[in-house]
């Protein structure tokens, strides 16, 4: 028998593995109800988590204390959660009619409750991917504040470290001054293993303005609560509420989302009028459509993108009120969410929309036809699964009263996203033409009217390829990465819902026939960071101004594509009614 060489894993093979494991384990966990992070029950996301070792948790296989991570995740979860013992998943139970304060993160749209000392809820409306998104950030959580514990426990008996005590007396006063916040510093950087410059470049970040001392409270309550578990066996308990484990999959909240919006087109008397959705923040297409006229003084004294790059800023506020009011007399409308999707929703009359000083709007669309011209549903970013479960219900046909079926008159579908690059820097701009779905063999190649070509401009790169939609972009490592740049897949880029929208756009038009068969679709995503290159990942930052240019380029070329699209629609149904009446 000849011997067979079996070469072994790679580091790629690996990671996808570690996640596969992560979410069959998580499934798991939440069909069970309840789980222990380090517990047993914990162990298999804790261990799967290690192996992988996202980029975006830098040195959570270490033993000092991931900074950078740390601040990322504190960010998308709410202000105390370290505090807690007990933190309970559930779905929009009605907390809101409570006395309960809701805490909304600053990085993530969810409402939280603190209930009491010990446990904190979190709401969960946006399916699997927001629950998938919040254990894997409590799993780092729960990771580095045991390798807090190991730093300040001395000896078996469970006697704590000077530096330990030092802060537990910097924690108990209120105000702190700039000595006493130094020497408090010097001690968690010891805890730490970080340098003292290392911590305090980072202490900022993580105040707020009733706490400006919230890092050295995060350090504590991390190290106190994993200290509790090893010495008094007091285990953190993540549970999951029967309400929502009961909801989850059946579209409650994305049924709610989409019924609003269609029965204000009925109201409006827009349902029948041409179509299109755009996905994308709630300022672009607003500004782009509105700014032009409502600054027309300014405008003419500097350049579009430096107005839209003022806007940006805190400054901005004026103008951007101005802009939001001088839109809101000329054919938009807000649509506020109240569904517990956390996506509001503008809608742009085109007829009663004023084009002067707008440079893509041809003089032929603004004389055109009012009953032509577009109406323009613009929907805030959706999360992961959950652009599916949005997309697949807005799609839908709408049944009237009298329980009369109407089909949506959808002419195109454009999605504006922020994603990771693979081949370039943040601020560039990818066009895709596929979408694939990571950890399965479902791939989604699509026709983009967006073209390399419509997007090239002086400063932006732009490239062209498939886009990987991950499960969650803070699984993510280099060595998965590499795989998909490097492979046939020709991966450009990854994001979170573009496979899940283009799922449910094919089934629309292809399977279901609730719209046109050849509805135009068009993707296109900048550049948020760079997960290749140390330093340019999620957890380095922000944008800034930087993805100022590449968000108005994207939106004003899919406005000119509608507007052009909308012209040559009307063209052929004056030839089909020039040649029936010549017949």
């Amino acid at each position: 028998m000849p011997i067979i060489n079996v070469e072994p894993r790679t580091r790629a093979q690996e990671s996808t593995n570690a996640i596969e494991r992560i979410y069959i384990t998580m499934r798991h966990l939440f069909n069970r109800g309840f789980y222990k992070p380090m517990g047993v029950s914990g162990e298999s996301l804790r261990e799967s988590l290690l192996t992988l070792r996202p980029e975006i948790y830098g040195s959570i296989a270490e033993e000092k204390i991931e900074l950078s991570g740390l601040l990322y995740v504190m960010d998308r979860l709410p202000v105390g959660i370290e505090e807690c013992t007990y933190i309970n998943l559930t779905s929009d139970e009605g907390y809101e009619g409570s006395h309960f304060k809701a805490i909304i993160p600053s990085k993530r749209r969810r409402n939280c409750y603190r209930i009491d000392h010990e446990q904190m809820n979190i709401e969960v409306t946006r399916g699997r991917s927001e629950i998938y998104d919040i254990l894997t950030h409590l799993t780092f959580l729960m990771i580095e504040s045991h390798k807090i514990m190991k730093q300040v426990i001395v000896g078996d008996n469970g006697n704590t470290s000077r530096d330990w005590k030092c802060l537990e007396n910097a924690i108990s006063k209120k105000k702190l001054t700039q000595e006493e916040k130094e020497v408090a510093i010097t001690h968690v950087a010891n805890i730490l293993g970080r340098t003292f410059d290392e911590v305090k470049s980072v202490y900022p970040d993580f105040a707020t303005k009733e706490n400006p001392n919230r890092f050295l409270s995060v350090i504590y309550h991390l190290g106190r609560l994993a200290k509790q578990e090893i010495l008094d066996e007091e285990k953190r308990l993540v549970t999951f509420s029967p309400v929502l484990r009961e909801r989850l999959g059946h579209h409650i909240h994305g049924d709610r989302w989409a019924y609003r919006i269609k029965e204000h087109l009925v109201e409006q008397g827009l349902f029948d009028r041409p179509l299109h959705i755009i996905s994308a923040n709630l300022h672009s297409v607003m500004n782009s459509l509105y700014g032009p006229k409502a600054l027309a003084a300014q405008m003419a004294k500097k350049s579009r993108m430096e107005i839209f790059a003022d806007l940006s800023n805190d400054s901005g506020k004026k103008n951007r009120d101005l802009i939001k009011k001088h839109a809101l007399a000329n054919g938009m409308t807000e649509l506020k969410d109240a569904s517990g999707t956390n996506i509001d929703v503008q809608i742009f009359d085109l007829a009663a929309c004023d084009f002067d000083n707008i440079g893509f709007c041809d003089a032929r669309f603004r004389n055109s036809d009012t009953d032509t011209k577009p109406v323009l549903i613009v929907m805030d970013y959706a999360f992961g699964e959950q652009a599916y479960e949005t997309m697949d219900e807005l799609l839908k046909p709408f049944k009237d009263d009298q329980g009369k079926t109407h089909q949506m008159n959808m002419h195109s579908i454009n999605v504006m996203g922020k994603a990771g690059i693979l081949e370039g820097d943040k601020g560039d701009i990818m066009v895709p033409d596929a979408h694939v779905f990571e950890g399965t063999a479902d791939n989604y190649p699509f026709k983009n009217r967006l073209s390399k070509k419509d997007l090239e401009c002086e400063d932006i790169k732009v490239v062209t390829g498939s886009m990987v939609t991950v499960l969650g972009t803070s699984l993510q490592n280099k060595d998965l990465l590499e795989f998909f740049y490097n492979s046939s897949w020709r991966v450009i880029g990854l994001e979170m819902e573009g496979a899940h929208y283009q799922k449910a756009i094919q089934a629309a038009s292809r399977v279901r026939r609730s719209i046109r068969k050849k509805v135009k679709v068009r993707y296109a995503y900048y550049a948020s960071d760079n997960p290749l290159k140390t330093g340019h990942t999620l957890a380095s930052g922000g944008l800034g101004l930087i993805g100022v240019k590449p968000v108005y380029v994207i939106t004003e070329k899919i406005l000119e594509q509608i507007m052009e699209n909308s012209i040559k629609v009307e063209e052929v149904e004056e030839q089909e009614i020039d040649q029936l009446e010549d017949l």
